[in-house]
């Protein structure tokens, strides 16, 4: 089991050190290899994805991935920004299908913004489909507006495109997921407005006649965001495009106290992939031992069931971190009146001890 080791910017070597601290827990035989990728990339080889570390990803079994992005970066020219190494690793190796469980633990429901009545049991599943739609269509750039009031002025312009392909592809993840789950899915879109989701409502519509066992609700996007704040537990397994499931899967996040708290796997079409925690490289925090490694653990354990079917070992990581959040122990982006604060380090070292 070989496993690419990308750190990354920010909170990203200090998550992935505790992650890997519990893996190694297992006795498990693991081949890690580290790598530069982001900002640390591009200070060590002038490219936010080197050729090594693309090289040792597609190499590798798995990926396990910190986070990219440091404000030093900001003014480099888009090519070359930490946030590229992402999203050429998602080209690169073809992953297409982000699944993001939001699970609100017992223990953490007064974290949360909302009413515990309202998110207490909450148990989502996001699927984001993750190399099409605006992020990725062509053409774009800037030019001069050849139309309309502002002609003649520069304008910004991007392109939003799915092919049948890759929401059949998506749309066939959605169900089989659901499948294991509560039997529905919630397809999201902007079909009102955009002539590229009338199309991805169209395709998922047609793909869920081969899943006659599981219920499908179409949704407009603006309603799915309110929805998500005003009865969450109404959602079981919830597909999207590229953009709304980026901004939909972060507010998600909140829900269940913490971004910190949210997992992530990226997949290809034969379940290799990219585990990393849902949230950011944090650079104002980083080097302070606050961050909370808990995301990245439990991508750590996606990993070990997703890509190399341990499912016992994936039960053993997720039991002790619902252990250690039983103990009281928080760091603080979760502390809460009546808990035991502590530090990213403190955090890895329990859920270690939790797995004994």
């Amino acid at each position: 089991m070989k496993i690419a080791v990308l750190p990354g910017d920010g909170i990203g070597p200090e998550i992935i050190h505790e992650a890997i601290k519990v893996l190694s827990a297992l006795g498990e035989s693991f081949e890690m290899e580290i790598a530069q990728v982001g900002g640390a990339g591009y200070a060590a080889h002038g490219h936010p994805l080197p050729e090594g570390t693309l090289k040792l990803a597609k190499e590798a079994d798995a990926v396990l991935f910190g986070a990219v992005g440091d404000y030093q970066y900001d003014k480099l020219e888009r090519a070359l920004r930490p946030e590229q190494a992402i999203l050429g690793l998602r080209k690169e190796l073809g992953l297409f299908a982000n699944l993001r469980p939001a699970i609100l633990y017992p223990e953490l429901a007064g974290a949360s913004t909302l009413k515990p009545e309202v998110v207490s049991g909450l148990d989502i599943l996001i699927i984001r489909e993750l190399t099409g739609d605006i992020y990725f269509g062509k053409p774009r750039g800037v030019r001069e507006c050849p139309d309309g009031p502002f002609a003649g002025q520069r304008e910004g312009f991007d392109t939003m495109r799915y092919a049948e392909g890759e929401i059949r592809r998506i749309a066939h993840v959605a169900f089989q997921a659901a499948r294991k789950r509560d039997r529905r899915v919630t397809s999201v879109d902007k079909a009102n407005v955009l002539e590229t989701f009338q199309f991805w409502r169209d395709i998922v519509t047609e793909v869920h006649r081969e899943y006659a066992d599981v219920e499908l609700e179409h949704m407009y996007v603006d309603n799915a965001a309110m929805q998500l704040v005003r009865a969450p537990k109404k959602f079981d397994v919830i597909v999207t495009g590229n953009m709304f499931g980026d901004i939909l899967s972060d507010a998600a996040a909140m829900l269940t106290g913490s971004i910190g708290m949210l997992p992530s796997a990226s997949l290809d079409a034969n379940s290799k992939g990219l585990y990393e925690p849902s949230h950011g490289s944090a650079p104002d925090i980083a080097g302070k031992g606050v961050a909370n490694p808990l995301a990245t653990i439990l991508s750590a354990a996606m990993m070990l069931r997703f890509s190399f079917g341990r499912m016992d070992a994936a039960d053993r990581i997720e039991n002790a971190v619902k252990r250690v959040l039983a103990q009281g122990l928080r760091t603080p982006d979760i502390h809460e009146p009546g808990t035991t604060r502590v530090g990213t380090k403190e955090m890895g070292d329990a859920v270690v001890a939790a797995l004994a």
